[in-house]
C-alpha cells in the first residue's frame, strides 16, 4: 500500500516545523511527505530542505521552482505529482494526532478500492500555542457532518487537513475550473460518485492564527459579518452562485447515477425558475443548509432573489 501526504506551503515557517514533526510521530509510518512550496518569501524554503535532509520519505517536488498557482492549483499539482493508493491532505499551520493516519487508512481498508472515496474527520480547534478552543469543529459548526451529495450542494464540511481520498477518486478530478475549494469539490465528487465517510473524532489540532486561508468560525468573524447585513447578503449570494458553478462541474462525469444527475441538474437551475417552481423545488429536492437559521436564510433569498445580480 502506497500513501502519499500532499503538502502545500505559502510562508508558513512560523509553524510548519510543529506540522512536519506530528507527522513524522503518525503511528503509520510508511509514509512519503510531498510538499510544494507557492512562492514564499519567509524561511518555508529553508525548513522543508532541512527536513528533506535527514527524512528520505520527504520530498521537496519543487526546490527549484518558485511558481506561485495559488492553494487549489498547487494541491492538484501535488495530487497529480505522483500515484499512490491513498492521499492526505496536509496544511502548514496545524497539528496531526498520533492516531490520524491509522485511524483512516484502517477505515479505507473497508471500502471497495475501485469506487470512489473520501474519509475525513473532525477537529479541535485551538490557537496558536495550541489550546483549545473548542473541542469540536463539526458539532459546533456545523451542526453534523456531511456525507451525502444532497448537502455537500449546498455547505461543506470537509477540511483538507483532516481529509484523505483514494485513487479512484483522485482519477476522476480532472480540472479546477470552478472550485471554491478542493476539499469541498472533492467530498461533492465523492458523494456524486462513490463514498464520503466521516469518522466522528479529531484528527487535528486546528490552529487559529491571523494568517489562515480560512478557519472557524467564530463569534467575532460572526458578529463582524452580521452587523453588515448587506455585505452578508452580498457574500451569501456569492456563495449560492459559486457552488452552483462547482456543482455544475460534476455534470461532466460520465456515469452519474439519474438520481443523482437529476439532484445537481436542479441545483444548478434552481435560480432560473419562476418563483413557484423554486418553491416547489426547495420543498420537492430539501435544499437546505446544515443549521435552522442558515437554511432560512438561504431559502428566503432563493425564493425572493433578495439582491440577487445574475452573473
Amino acid at each position: 500500500m502506497k500513501v502519499n501526504i500532499v503538502l502545500s506551503t505559502y510562508n508558513g515557517a512560523k509553524f510548519l516545523s510543529e506540522q512536519i514533526d506530528s507527522i513524522q510521530a503518525q503511528t503509520f509510518t510508511d509514509w512519503q511527505l510531498l510538499i510544494r512550496d507557492d512562492d514564499s518569501s519567509d524561511k518555508t524554503r529553508d525548513t522543508i530542505v532541512s527536513y528533506m535532509l535527514k527524512d528520505e520519505r520527504i520530498k521537496f517536488i519543487n526546490e527549484g521552482d518558485h511558481t506561485n498557482l495559488g492553494v487549489i492549483n498547487s494541491f492538484y499539482k501535488l495530487i497529480k505529482h505522483d500515484s499512490a493508493d491513498y492521499y492526505f491532505f496536509c496544511d502548514q499551520d496545524d497539528v496531526w494526532l498520533p492516531e490520524k493516519m491509522a485511524t483512516m487508512l484502517a477505515e479505507a481498508t473497508r471500502h471497495d478500492v475501485s469506487q470512489p472515496l473520501m474519509v475525513y474527520m473532525d477537529l479541535s480547534v485551538v490557537d496558536e500555542k495550541l489550546r483549545v478552543i473548542n473541542p469540536s469543529m463539526i458539532h459546533s459548526q456545523s451542526h453534523h457532518a456531511n456525507i451525502s451529495l444532497l448537502a455537500e450542494l449546498t455547505e461543506n464540511t470537509v477540511t483538507g487537513g483532516v481529509a484523505m481520498i483514494n485513487h479512484a477518486l483522485v482519477k476522476r478530478w480532472r480540472s479546477t475550473d470552478n472550485i471554491i475549494m478542493h476539499d469541498w469539490y472533492l467530498a461533492l465528487l465523492a458523494t456524486a460518485t462513490g463514498e464520503l465517510v466521516y469518522i466522528d473524532k479529531p484528527g487535528e489540532l486546528y490552529r487559529q492564527h491571523d494568517h489562515n486561508v480560512l478557519g472557524a468560525r467564530t463569534i467575532g468573524k460572526r458578529l463582524k459579518k452580521w452587523l453588515n447585513p448587506l455585505q452578508a447578503v452580498d457574500k451569501y449570494w456569492q456563495l449560492i452562485i459559486t457552488s452552483q458553478k462547482q456543482a455544475a462541474s460534476l455534470l461532466t462525469q460520465p456515469d452519474l447515477s439519474d438520481e443523482n444527475r437529476e439532484l445537481i441538474e436542479k441545483y444548478v437551475a434552481l435560480l432560473n425558475q419562476t418563483v413557484v417552481n423554486r418553491i416547489k423545488y426547495l420543498k420537492e429536492y430539501n435544499f437546505k443548509k446544515n443549521k435552522l437559521f442558515h437554511t432560512i436564510v438561504f431559502r428566503t433569498l432563493v425564493v425572493t432573489k433578495l439582491g440577487y445580480v445574475k452573473k
